[in-house]
């Protein structure tokens, strides 16, 4: 109760832990490169340095949540990493998108819901949803899995993907309709592919 009460009534800041803030370094370097592409008249993707720039910015800037070794480790495991994303999906990636929504003022049978989409891939109206994750691909086959006797409520992650088709296909605002979910990881497996 007592964490409750400083966390979300007083909401005293806490400190970010290293896996917290090496996945948002990740995260802003692929955000800065949609941005950026968006921003383009010609819609072309920046260069692939860009955005190991942009991931370089953001770890300095939150240096302070890394002790020295991890700071160093944690950097160049992510160049490389971004470095080889970038050059497995160039070609691949949807250019009409919306980058970082957050939608709000939903209410589904009077429960109001909100999220926060990392981005929104468009044919159309229909929306392919991403969410981008970064760990090891090979550990979350649990959490993709729909219900079963198992897990009757399915995994983490295939609920997070029905959460996301009830939020987006219920806003007002926009005629949208969720046609798939993704999630796009950005550590490879240990065969070193990419996988959604």
């Amino acid at each position: 109760p007592l964490e409750f009460y400083f966390k979300n009534l007083i909401r005293i800041p806490s400190p970010k832990n290293e896996n917290t803030e090496f996945g948002s370094s990740v995260y802003y370097a692929i955000q800065r490169l949609f941005e950026k592409m968006r921003d383009d008249p010609a819609r072309q993707f920046p260069q692939k340095a860009e955005m190991l720039n942009d991931f370089q910015w953001y770890m300095h800037r939150h240096r302070e949540s890394f002790i020295r070794e991890a700071f160093e480790r944690r950097l160049e495991y992510g160049l490389e990493i971004l470095s080889n994303y970038y050059d497995e999906y160039i070609h691949q990636w949807n250019r009409v998108v919306v980058i970082e929504r957050t939608i709000k003022n939903v209410v589904v049978n009077g429960v109001p819901i909100k999220g926060k989409l990392d981005k929104l891939e468009f044919v159309n109206k229909e929306v392919n949803v991403v969410d981008y994750k970064t760990g090891d691909p090979d550990k979350s086959n649990d959490k993709l899995k729909p219900p079963n006797y198992k897990t009757p409520l399915g995994g983490d992650y295939w609920r997070q993907a029905v959460f996301y088709k009830i939020l987006v296909d219920n806003f007002g605002q926009k005629d949208w309709k969720v046609v798939s979910s993704e999630f796009d990881f950005i550590e490879p497996d240990n065969k070193k592919r990419y996988q959604k």
